[in-house]
């Protein structure tokens, strides 16, 4: 049959199962869209493209599957980078479909030409430009499975607008047999951990755990998934020793588990920071050391030896040397490891897990941080009451997913929300993306539609992405949006205060808007919780016709992130008061 290159696109997503995209339509994608508008697709029309990025990422960290977004070319294209670097940042695989110039004009300085391929390769996993239809048709394929493959990460291709338009010749079976093969191909990543010396070195593990008195398993972004988790917990039933986690391995382990210690790092809490400094053996699954988790690295596990376990072997030995490594998926790991320490009857010395628990319990106060006699809200409190909150209101709690941006809220989530399960707590961690939270959660929200998602934000970072306020009216989806509003960029404000002697440059907002009045001008339904003691009644009321839901919450701006660990210190030398 004959076929155009936008007929390609969208017959292929299909057949990758894909019901829907985000993006903005601009005139070098229109043949796109024209056959996208023909076709079963939902798309998701955003206000900005760096929101159908988020959208995606939405979709894919909610649900592990991934998610596509659109743009036309030059500034479509590149106000949707932002939103890859982020994906690639976060290990998160979405593909992102851009519309290009004509061919003949590239190169040209045409009217809206950018050159997106070049731009997109330092922050994609792959990127391509495709010049004609036939490409496209082992393009898409290799996008979906080198996103998925592996390290997981976004792919973007650009697809010039006469190459959407032109058409070429395919068998009438091309897409069915296209899965087909897809299905039987193999899974291929170079530099994998062979089965035979995955065993080898769990034997080996196992013996240093025999001979560990302090052990510690620290769990990353890879271990954060439905299949890992559950070999994660098996081995911690096995073999019960502290668990610590990075912002992005939150979930992995339930907050209600004992072994659960809570974050490390910068902002992590002061027991999580001990247990790794203090141990004699790391067991470090998923994770890539970066700067924000170890602090000084010298300082970080001083007397530990490690045990590596990542998909990525670009990532074994780049910070820390590993005394056994393991190239693998945690999922694949963590069976043999459960299986083996309970044949050996291996068991850990409990001891050490009671001394850092009594530590955590402790050391975790929802007045740290707090200003003496504050008698606005507490941002902590509130933020670990949620779940109780939406119960009350009717909505169980394993019915909530979070979303935050970034700042003090998402630090003061990510120590106090009780994160219960993998993929309910998504945030921005590597790149970091004020933004990220609002356009995230109605993703979340499109692809768990019995879900309640929670968003919060500050008064800083809902101001990145406010204009999705629009789209989530329009799709009238369940999103609860609470705002920390204390008249500051908070994260700024707090380092100002603590390493720069209190000299608050930019950081301080002259005029602020009424966000209350805001949301109602987008039709949502906005809350005071200031003057309203009983806000979680309405904000989460599944009954209501209108879902979304936008809460405004004062807060002092000398409200803290604490512990907070300045530049150059170890991470048990955080300040705590």
């Amino acid at each position: 049959m004959k076929i155009s290159g936008a007929q390609i696109i969208v017959e292929a997503l299909k057949a990758f199962g894909i019901e829907m995209v985000a993006g903005i339509p601009g005139g070098s994608i229109l043949p796109l869209y024209d056959e996208l508008n023909k076709s079963t697709i939902k798309h998701v029309l955003v206000r900005q493209e760096q929101a159908a990025g988020f959208i995606a990422q939405g979709i894919t960290r909610s649900t592990g599957n991934i998610a596509v977004c659109m743009a036309t070319s030059g500034p479509g294209a590149m106000n949707l980078l932002t939103a890859i670097a982020d994906a690639r940042a976060d290990s998160v695989p979405i593909i992102a479909i851009t519309g290009q110039v004509n061919t003949s004009l590239i190169g040209t300085d045409a009217f809206q030409e950018a050159d997106t391929f070049g731009l997109s390769f330092p922050i994609t996993k792959h990127s391509v430009m495709v010049k004609s239809p036939e490409e496209l048709l082992t393009a898409i394929p290799d996008a979906f499975r080198i996103a998925t493959q592996g390290r997981p990460g976004p792919v973007l291709i650009d697809v010039p607008r006469d190459v959407q338009l032109a058409c070429c010749e395919i068998p009438d079976d091309f897409f069915a047999k296209m899965i087909e093969n897809e299905k039987q191909c193999k899974v291929s990543v170079k530099y994998h951990s062979t089965k035979e010396e995955l065993a080898k070195k769990c034997l080996e593990i196992v013996e240093l755990l025999k001979n560990s008195q302090k052990p510690v398993l620290y769990c990353g972004g890879g271990c954060n998934s439905p299949k890992a988790s559950k070999e994660i917990k098996k081995f911690l039933e096995n073999y019960s020793i502290p668990a610590v986690f990075s912002l992005m391995g939150l979930g992995a382990v339930p907050n209600s588990c004992e072994n659960f210690i809570g974050m490390l790092g910068m902002h992590g809490n002061h027991a999580a920071n001990v247990a790794i400094h203090d141990s004699d053996l790391v067991i470090a699954a998923g994770v890539r050391f970066d700067d924000r988790a170890t602090g000084v690295v010298s300082k970080f596990c001083p007397n530990a030896k490690i045990i590596h376990i990542d998909i990525d072997a670009a990532e074994v030995d780049k910070i820390m040397n590993s005394n056994i490594s393991i190239v693998a998926d945690v999922e694949s790991v963590f069976p043999v490891l459960a299986e083996l320490v309970s044949e050996k009857k291996n068991s850990a010395d409990q001891n050490w897990l009671k001394s850092i628990i009594e530590l955590k319990n402790k050391n975790i106060s929802l007045e740290c941080g707090r200003p003496k006699g504050e008698k606005l809200a507490n941002p902590r409190e509130i933020i670990q009451n949620i779940p109780k909150l939406a119960e009350k209101a009717g909505i169980p709690a394993e019915n909530l997913i979070i979303t935050t941006d970034v700042g003090q809220h998402q630090m003061w989530a990510a120590q106090f929300y009780p994160v219960e399960r993998p993929r309910s707590f998504l945030t921005s961690g590597s790149l970091g993306t004020m933004g990220f939270g609002l356009p995230a959660a109605i993703g979340a929200s499109l692809a768990n539609p019995e879900s309640r998602i929670v968003c919060f934000s500050g008064d800083g970072s809902i101001m990145m992405n406010v204009q999705e306020f629009a789209t989530l009216a329009e799709l009238n989806l369940p999103v609860t949006v609470i705002v920390f509003e204390n008249g500051t960029l908070g994260m700024v404000y707090q380092q100002q205060k603590f390493l720069f002697d209190k000299n608050y440059s930019a950081s301080v907002f002259g005029k602020s808007p009424d966000l209350l009045q805001i949301a109602k001008g987008f039709g949502i339904e906005a809350i005071d919780a200031d003057s309203d003691e009983n806000w979680y009644l309405k904000a989460f009321d599944a009954a209501r016709e209108n879902k979304p839901c936008f809460v405004r919450i004062s807060v002092n701006p000398e409200e803290s992130v604490l512990p907070f660990v300045p530049g150059g210190k170890a991470n048990i030398d955080s300040i705590r008061d």
